[in-house]
């Protein structure tokens, strides 16, 4: 008995110690699931696609073939998430989860590297051909619309592509690669891809090099405000000046302000660098007369700032400049992009006592009933209509229209890119108000401008 008493124990003991150790197991495979899955998709996250990735690079393909890396970045999803919820943006995700793995075939590895970003690994592709199946597949199975959360959403998506061993023979330079290229096809703003090309690398190391020294210009203050004169056309007296950047290194040659100011937005630059051209703006005009006008651009990217227009009534008063010396120009293409944005913002500049001027106006963006919301003071005629008024019969129509489209609703009328006498005359005789351009004068640095109005009294700064 005693015999079978210590069996009886050993054996449930040993029972015991066999299901501890199969939990134990379950358990760790249960959390390298977790370690290599994405919790919401459940694909394989980016630690196990590089996993499979440095395998796939470490075993070359087939004679004649190539692996395929192709990394996605959805188009218009945060949208979704902006409006409705990100329960709903969850959702879309998870569908277009399952959509990629329905247009691939057995043994390629679709990955959710995270938020929107997906990766797609294609084995033994035959030719860029077959690498561009692979992303057409990709495409048209994101084509169709996906109801999540009681709505439909439209989603389409940017593909780079790189060929191993042809691009990259790494796991780094291979996924750098593919980046590079679906930085392309993103630009393109709609479903698209692109293949890596040597060029691109060239390219996005230059916009790199360049964009470290725009922000090196910008820490340095190297980017000096120039003052464009606008003149009244029936007289010739200034009424103004229009703020122009202008960067000169220290080689001395000049950067475009069209070259330097798309990097400074898309790079977030954009708010110290108009900060600090403001504060030159308003420093220079604290030395004019009180009737002549300061007009700044507002970039687009600006119009997202709730604190905007707090920031430039700072920077008003620091300089001790009345706010209804300063003009604010934004473009139509602004306004219209987040009209209910620029709305706000123009409705804190208005009572802020700032006026506001619509830029490239005649560029066909804007309506009868924006033009009446947004309450504007003025507007501005493109340039394109205004040189073009002496060769063609249809541009001078066009500026007919405007301007009398401009005083009609109250506002007062500018046309820049004055080149000629003929285009004055032609201005005047159509009741435009004000003008700039070559004929009257190059942009003037601040103590150029200073000196037009030594004689002058220095007053209209703030109380």
């Amino acid at each position: 008995m005693l015999a079978l008493g210590l069996l009886l124990f050993a054996w449930r003991q040993y029972v015991r110690q066999r299901q501890e150790t199969a939990r134990r197991i379950a358990a760790e495979q249960h959390a390298r699931e977790l370690a290599y899955k994405d919790g919401l998709t459940g694909l394989p996250n980016r630690r196990q696609f590089d996993e499979a990735l440095r395998e796939a690079i470490g075993s070359p393909p087939r004679a004649g073939a190539a692996h395929g890396l192709f990394l996605l970045d959805l188009n218009g999803f945060k949208q979704i998430n902006d409006v409705h919820g990100h329960g709903a943006g969850d959702e879309v995700l998870t569908i277009v989860g399952q959509r990629l793995l329905a247009a691939m075939r057995g043994g390629d590895i679709v990955a959710r590297f995270g938020g929107d970003e997906f990766a797609v690994l294609a084995k033994h592709l035959v030719g860029g051909e077959a690498a561009t199946n692979v992303a057409m597949r990709v495409i048209d199975a994101l084509e169709t619309p996906i109801t999540a959360a009681g709505a439909v959403h439209r989603v389409g998506t940017g593909i780079g592509i790189a060929m191993i061993p042809q691009d990259a023979d790494s796991v780094d330079e291979a996924l750098r690669m593919a980046d590079v290229a679906l930085y392309r096809s993103k630009a393109e703003r709609r479903s698209a891809l692109r293949f890596f090309e040597p060029a691109m690398d060239a390219q996005v190391r230059e916009r790199s090099a360049f964009e470290g020294e725009l922000r090196t210009a910008i820490d340095a203050g190297a980017i000096r405000a120039a003052f464009l004169p606008v003149v009244h056309l029936a007289t010739g007296a200034i009424a103004g000046f229009e703020l122009k950047p202008h960067w000169q290194r220290a080689d001395g040659g000049d950067v475009p302000a069209e070259r330097f100011i798309p990097v400074a937005e898309e790079t977030g630059l954009i708010h110290a660098l108009a900060e600090d051209l403001l504060r030159q703006g308003c420093s220079a005009a604290a030395a004019w007369p009180p009737h002549v006008t300061l007009s700044v651009d507002v970039f687009p990217s600006q119009i997202k700032d709730q604190l905007l227009t707090a920031r430039i009534v700072r920077v008003l008063h620091e300089a001790q400049l009345a706010p209804d010396r300063l003009q604010l120009e934004v473009t139509e293409s602004a306004l219209v992009a987040d009209p209910e944005g620029a709305g706000a913002l123009l409705a804190t500049m208005r009572a802020a006592g700032l006026r506001v001027v619509l830029d490239n106006f005649g560029t066909g963006y804007s309506s009868l009933y924006h033009l009446r919301a947004f309450k504007l003071d003025a507007v501005k005629i493109d340039r394109r209509f205004v040189e073009a008024m002496s060769s063609d019969s249809e541009s001078a129509s066009i500026v007919t229209a405007l301007v009398g489209l401009g005083r009609g609703l109250g506002m007062k009328v500018i046309a820049e890119g004055v080149t000629a006498g003929d285009q004055e005359s032609g201005l005047l005789e159509r009741g435009c108000d004000t003008g700039q351009g070559p004929l009257f004068s190059e942009p003037l640095s601040a103590s150029a401008t200073a000196t037009l109005f030594a004689a002058e009294p220095r007053q209209g700064q703030v109380a």
